[in-house]
């Protein structure tokens, strides 16, 4: 029997294609809300487009959807990916909009990215590298290679041994994060073509 992939539907991601690139690699989807189906879900993806605190309150406002996460990842230890927002959001708190509190899964907050340079754009967006860190805590998912990005706030990581790879944009920011069961990817991979898809698959062999 095919492992069900929880796709969180919070009014906050690119659910379409995030859905059809999991499906393109062997994903049996279930794109829901409903906290029962969380809970029971062999793994879960989290997407996120827009702030994060839009994206942060759309989460909370459906009643135990965050227990229901929280349950399985944190403590049944259900393989998560978290993309763009949906990354962000294991942070401790954002700080776009005023300070709204994340997950805090992982330690950390979300920043506007600094424009050091007057050539540096912002939002960062389109293609640019993903350099694993030296030790690379995500057991192979992520890997080195060009994916696609967009976005103006990045996670500023507590702890340098949960970041799993980095980009540079005027200075590096973090384009991935890793600890236990959990992997966050600033980047689209539904958006990053063979990269991404590559990605995704390997996410669906993960058994950490």
């Amino acid at each position: 029997m095919a492992e069900i992939i929880a796709l969180v539907d919070y009014g906050a991601g690119n659910l379409h294609s995030v859905e059809n690139a999991l499906k393109a690699v062997g994903a049996a989807v279930s794109v829901t809300a409903d906290p029962d189906i969380v809970r029971a879900a062999d793994r879960i993806v989290l997407p996120g487009v827009g702030s994060f605190k839009a994206c942060a309150a759309g989460l909370t406002e459906i009643d135990g959807l965050v227990e229901a996460m929280t349950e399985r990842v944190q403590v049944g230890g259900a393989p998560f990916l978290g993309i763009c927002v949906g990354m962000q959001l294991l942070a401790a708190q954002g700080l776009e909009h005023g300070v709204t509190p994340g997950l805090g899964w992982i330690g950390g907050e979300v920043r506007e990215i600094e424009r050091t340079d007057a050539a540096i754009k912002v939002p960062h967006m389109g293609w640019n590298d993903v350099a694993l860190t030296a030790h690379a805590p995500s057991a192979g998912v992520i890997d080195g290679g060009e994916a696609y990005f967009l976005h103006s706030f990045h996670f500023a990581v507590d702890d340098p041994q949960h970041i799993a790879a980095m980009t540079d944009h005027g200075g590096g920011l973090v384009a991935a994060v890793a600890d236990k069961n959990i992997i966050g990817v600033q980047f689209h991979p539904e958006k990053s073509q063979a990269y991404g898809l590559g990605l995704m698959k390997r996410f669906l062999e993960w058994y950490p």
